[in-house]
């Protein structure tokens, strides 16, 4: 406190800070990204264990026995499925009622607002079946939910057979205190989230449903099944839920934990965990692992029916069988006698899970990086920022310097109009790039010979392209020529609002503002009118955010150990754009308008700082 209230001192530190500025900001940026790129050194993070008390132990006796009568149900469904032409619903009915479940249906529209050219659809309907199995022993004020998607073709009829082998076996046992749901759901997360807005009475995306009679208790976990082979060779754990979201971590440790009791292998992102963490090997995998997380975080997309239960407060995972070139095989019944143990352990559950982590990276399932050892590094990145803002009120707050006549030097101050102008007229690109893809589809198509999908995806590439032509002289527009005053005052302006975009951007989802500091902040840090403009210019759109994500695309396939060409890339990137335009429109993702009506239109004010005149 010394240090800050006494005026000599604090004229010394800012006058170190600003004189040392473009050296100490350098460090910041190399630290940051050292610190990040340590955390998947094993040392360096925390051994998952379970905080909850009422999971604390595994020693449950799971008996689950009708695997085979599972597989042989899941060809049963597959026959019915087939000759419906879809989810057979009449058939799900009467198979839930015979295991002794309250059986309830809730049919469901959806006109997407573009065709969805991945799974091919457009005017979606369906009908999803659940069973509620009532809780014996309680009051029936809570439940747990078991769910298994209706996929097409011959995917996932395995998880709908052994989901149905439960529901018979659980009845059979007195010892629920919780209601247990057991719900089909067709059409994937467009289904889920009919089912998820008609059990707790909302409608936040505009679909169409009917109304669900048959209601549990307050939801307080949930399961996601995705199984499509007889035998499988590993579980992998999938987290990532809607907007970054992830479930608390007792539910991956409960996963893991029943794992390593009844020896089925578990993978999390695909990756097998290592023990050789001290040699190169072993540290790469850990990385590896680490980003996928990080980048599957930072998409916003739910990748799995569990991520839009976050949204409603419930933990839930998905979790999903692999048959692979392993050696090691599992069957049904193990498969069927680690969901009965997670069930089990859930139903002692007294309250909500709440003791463990929400916020978390992993880099294997016995390793975690809490909050308050990752956000170091994304602080190393902002400082420079506020450095980089210190230094530019520092500039202009000191006195101009005399002539050699002894007068004070004149300086022009810069009007109000020639920083706001800017400001404005990027956040209007950016609302135009919000609203102009869906809205002019119809126009595009008529005139030019593409899909509708093609039409939103190259006319949200036409906008963001157009706004580097638009803003770059728009402070002239109104008050003349720019001043040396008016550029720093802008990017004063800018840097502050980058900062905190990027901050709040990275409490809610810290893998999305970490990306996007480390590819804006160095060029939000350096541009100025006085840069080389061709260098800067074609610096400042490959850190653009269009070319993040196109760069993302190509560096997550790598790290899948899918690499690409160019051509098909490309293809996926504007893949990658529709999905985002729908994952908001569909379900509320809110990736896409973050980045069309804040993220660009601040970096739009960079590019219009760097072609200052």
């Amino acid at each position: 406190m010394g240090l800050l209230s006494d005026p000599n001192r604090r004229r010394a530190l800012i006058s170190l800070l600003t004189r040392l500025n473009a050296p100490i900001c350098v460090v910041c940026y190399l630290a940051g990204v050292a610190w990040f790129m340590g955390l998947a050194f094993e040392p360096c993070t925390l051994r998952t264990y379970m905080s909850e008390n009422a999971m604390g132990s595994t020693m449950v006796e799971e008996r689950f026995p009708a695997g085979e009568r599972a597989l042989a149900t899941s060809r049963e469904f597959s026959a019915h499925k087939k000759k419906a032409g879809g989810m057979p619903v009449d058939w799900l009915v009467k198979t839930m009622q015979s295991r002794g479940l309250e059986v309830f249906t809730q049919t469901f529209s959806r006109t997407l607002p573009f065709p969805d050219e991945n799974k091919e659809r457009y005017m979606v309907k369906g009908t999803n079946v659940y069973g509620i199995l009532r809780a014996p022993r309680a009051p029936r004020t809570e439940a747990l939910v078991l769910t298994a998607p209706c996929s097409g073709g011959d995917s996932n009829n395995q998880a709908v057979g052994l989901l149905l082998g439960l529901a018979q076996y659980f009845r059979s046992q007195i010892f629920w205190a919780k209601d247990i749901i057991f719900l089909v759901n067709e059409h994937d997360l467009i289904g889920m989230q009919a089912w998820l807005e008609g059990y707790h009475h909302t409608n936040t995306t505009g679909m169409d449903w009917t109304p669900i009679h048959g209601r549990g208790g307050s939801i307080q976990a949930a399961l996601s099944l995705e199984l499509s082979s007889d035998v499988i060779t590993s579980l992998d754990l999938v987290l990532e839920g809607l907007n970054g979201q992830l479930p608390n971590l007792d539910l991956a440790n409960l996963f893991y934990a029943f794992c390593q009791k009844i020896g089925v292998v578990c993978t999390i992102q695909g990756k097998l965990q290592r023990n050789d963490w001290d040699s190169v090997a072993g540290y790469s995998h850990s990385v590896q692992t680490m980003l996928l997380m990080a980048m599957k975080q930072a998409s916003g997309r739910p990748w799995g029916d569990h991520g839009l239960f976050l949204r409603y407060h419930i933990e839930a995972v998905t979790i999903k069988g692999v048959n692979s070139f392993r050696q090691y095989k599992t069957d049904a019944t193990t498969v069927g006698r680690l969901l009965e143990g997670m069930f089990r352990k859930l139903n002692n559950l007294l309250e909500r899970l709440h003791q463990s982590y929400f916020f978390y990276l992993m880099p294997s399932l016995s390793h975690f990086v809490s909050i308050g050892y990752y956000m170091p590094a994304f602080g190393l990145l902002g400082s420079i920022l506020l450095l980089r803002a210190l230094d530019l009120w520092n500039q202009l707050v000191t006195p101009p310097p005399r002539t050699g006549d002894g007068d004070i030097e004149q300086v022009s101050s810069p009007g109000v109009l020639s920083v706001l102008t800017p400001l404005v007229i990027s956040h209007l690109t950016g609302a135009a790039l919000y609203f102009l893809p869906i809205h002019f589809q119809t126009i595009a198509v008529e005139h030019f010979p593409v899909s509708e999908t093609e039409a939103v995806v190259l006319t949200a590439i036409a906008v963001y392209t157009a706004g580097l032509a638009l803003p770059h002289n728009t402070h002239r527009l109104l008050s003349g020529e720019g001043t040396e005053q008016g550029w720093k005052v802008l990017k004063l302006v800018a840097l502050l609002y980058l900062a905190v975009l990027l901050g709040c951007t990275a409490l809610i989802n810290f893998s999305l503002g970490f990306i996007l500091a480390l590819t804006l902040v160095p060029m939000a840090a350096f541009v100025t009118p006085h840069v080389p403009q061709v260098l800067s210019a074609f610096v400042l759109v490959i850190v653009s955010p269009a070319c993040t994500l196109l760069f993302s695309v190509f560096f997550f396939q790598e790290l899948q150990e899918v690499p690409v060409n160019f051509q098909e890339g490309w293809m996926l990137y504007l893949s990658v754009i529709s999905q985002g335009i729908l994952d908001h429109y569909l379900y509320g993702s809110v990736i896409y308008p973050l980045i069309a009506l804040l993220v660009y239109p601040c970096w739009l004010l960079f590019w219009n700082i760097l072609f200052w005149k």
